[in-house]
């Protein structure tokens, strides 16, 4: 199995060692982004108030985005994650 990601040092979590790991992490960084461009661009036409509907489904959509991205971190690191004070 090819990993993508190394668990950190110091803290908590992963980071992107190889290209994939790279891309998997860019296309998240750019689908939030992206929604989060729509939400205001549709919040500016309307000229109205932030709609409660928009913005829980824009807040389930990255919900849902993050945890598929933490998924697939979590899968693809050579190693567990794990709280880490360093060496």
């Amino acid at each position: 199995m090819s990993h993508w990601f190394k668990p950190h040092s110091h803290g908590y979590g992963a980071t992107p060692v190889n290209w994939k790991g790279w891309a998997v992490s860019l296309v998240f960084g750019l689908l939030v982004a992206a929604s989060t461009s729509v939400l205001a661009a549709s919040q500016q036409i309307a000229g109205s108030d932030p709609n409660i509907w928009l913005i829980s489904t824009w807040l389930m959509g990255v919900g849902l985005l993050t945890g598929a991205f933490i998924w697939l971190a979590r899968a693809k690191t050579d190693g567990q994650w794990g709280w880490r004070w360093g060496k």
